[in-house]
């Protein structure tokens, strides 16, 4: 066998595939690699921030999405707290506990006192903190530490602070009572927390005052003033001095630069606090019950639906009743933005 012969028969099989009695095989096709496509920068940042995004949203989901669904299931079913256990998310749907909200007893009455509650307390706070804003705001010896003291009704445990207004203002050995008797010449002393109407005289007129109501309000105003205090304070930080100034150099007295220059300034930020207040002190529960327990005029409709859900053990109720309380709430912002929305955006432009 000769030189090319032998190379002949010893060649490897070529790339058409092994051979079979001299023909070749077609061998399988590979397919390309197809390349990942890169991410762009959008991208990226589109998947970092729903990594970011992903436990709020989660902690939201569980805390507050999923109770809200929950208290809406119940309200619509015939659910005791014994039954709670065994229930399953659809039971028997029945219409009975919004029949029973509404047509319990001092409902309206408890509504109405919810309102003026708010109201009083929503405003109240505004204004006390407006004016510990503008006290503190031009430097002075000592300002540091009363800015401070100021934040101390905000900060401290409620139910430390309502011990201590219930000492002093109690007609046995109150402090406010024994000021009034040495001061004011009170001849009995006077039941703040627990009397319902008081009458009191002023230039001969005789009227009744609901003086449990108005001290549960003046607790709310005291206790929550440093939270309109911290924002307003800030807002009057920022104005430019130069414009209170240029102010004065015109002859604006200081009432018209309060009206003309600071309001302005400061009516986006009140804005928002009166949004926020009105929604927390709406939904008040623990200050009004640990003053009053809900007694002497004092009955608001959260307290109400802590008496549902613990004095009759009625899951379903209750749920309706918070249902109800946060529809109005809901009502009554709709018509805050509707008349003073517009206002505000007006103002602000």
């Amino acid at each position: 066998m000769t030189t090319a012969q032998r190379g002949a028969t010893e060649r490897p099989p070529t790339d058409g595939g092994p051979t079979d009695g001299g023909r070749k095989t077609p061998s399988k096709t590979r397919r390309p690699l197809t390349a990942t496509r890169p991410l762009t920068a959008a991208r990226r940042e589109n998947r970092a921030g729903l990594a970011f995004v992903s436990p709020t949203f989660l902690v939201v989901l569980v805390v507050v999405v999923l109770p809200i669904l929950w208290t809406v299931l119940l309200a619509f079913q015939d659910a005791k707290l014994v039954d709670i256990q065994g229930m399953g998310l659809f039971g028997n749907w029945t219409l009975d506990n919004f029949q029973q909200v509404f047509g319990s007893a001092g409902f309206w009455s408890s509504l109405s006192t919810t309102v003026i509650y708010t109201v009083g307390a929503t405003v109240g706070s505004l204004l006390l903190g407006l004016v510990a804003a503008l006290a503190l705001r031009t430097p002075f010896r000592g300002r540091g530490l009363l800015r401070g003291a100021m934040l101390l009704p905000y900060v401290a445990p409620v139910v430390a602070v309502a011990f201590v207004w219930e000492v002093a203002l109690s007609p046995q050995y109150g402090i406010v009572n024994e000021w009034g008797r040495t001061l004011f010449g009170w001849d009995d002393p006077i039941a703040f927390l627990s009397t319902r109407e008081y009458e009191i005289g002023l230039f001969g007129l005789h009227f009744d005052i609901p003086l449990a109501l108005l001290t549960v309000i003046a607790f709310e105003i005291w206790r929550y003033f440093p939270f309109a205090f911290l924002f307003l304070l800030a807002r009057l930080q920022a104005v430019p001095d130069v414009l209170e100034e240029a102010a004065k150099v015109d002859g604006a007295t200081p009432l018209q630069r309060f009206r003309h220059i600071l309001m302005p300034q400061l009516m986006p930020v009140m804005a928002l606090l009166c949004v926020l207040r009105f929604i927390m002190t709406f939904n008040k529960f623990d200050d009004v019950y640990l003053l009053t327990g809900g007694g002497s005029g004092t009955d608001v409709a959260a307290v109400r639906v802590y008496d549902f859900l613990t004095a009759r053990y009625d899951v379903g109720a209750a749920s309706a009743q918070a249902l109800v309380l946060a529809a109005v709430l809901v009502v009554l912002l709709g018509l805050y933005f509707k008349f003073f929305g517009k206002k505000m955006q007006e103002e602000q432009s």
